[in-house]
């Protein structure tokens, strides 16, 4: 039985958008869906959170003017509040909102969700790939 709800490498039904396993994307903070720090695709998960973004000021700045305060803790739903260069996963239509905008975070390409593609080209999250980390 494959454990959903707590932190480490995604099961091996779950693919990046370059084909390979899915990497976790942030366990500080801890991120996903499930909070277990992959930004897995889960059938309940109607935000679609499969883009893991690496937070910048600007889309910060920009995500708040939308209406989704990422800023702001929310102690009573276990949010931390996020700052630039903390990795979230994010709701792929926004990301590609922001995109659109001239916002966009960078993305980690190795822990976002092949179910990504069905709303972003690949080529689109390339040319917002962030920097591989060693």
């Amino acid at each position: 039985m494959i454990a959903f709800d707590r932190p480490g490498p995604a099961p091996d039904r779950d693919r990046n958008v370059l084909g390979g396993d899915l990497e976790a994307c942030s366990t500080a903070p801890l991120t996903g869906f499930l909070r277990d720090g992959c930004c897995r695709a889960v059938a309940s998960d109607a935000g679609d959170h499969t883009v893991c973004a690496v937070m910048t000021r600007e889309f910060l700045e920009f995500t708040v003017a939308a209406g989704n305060d990422l800023v702001t803790p929310r102690p009573e739903w276990g949010f931390p509040g996020l700052v630039p260069g903390d990795r979230w996963c994010l709701c792929a239509l926004r990301w590609l909102e922001a995109a659109e905008a001239g916002r966009a975070p960078p993305v980690v390409l190795e822990a976002t969700h092949a179910r990504a593609l069905r709303v972003i080209p690949l080529d689109t999250l390339s040319r917002h790939a962030a920097p591989r980390q060693a």
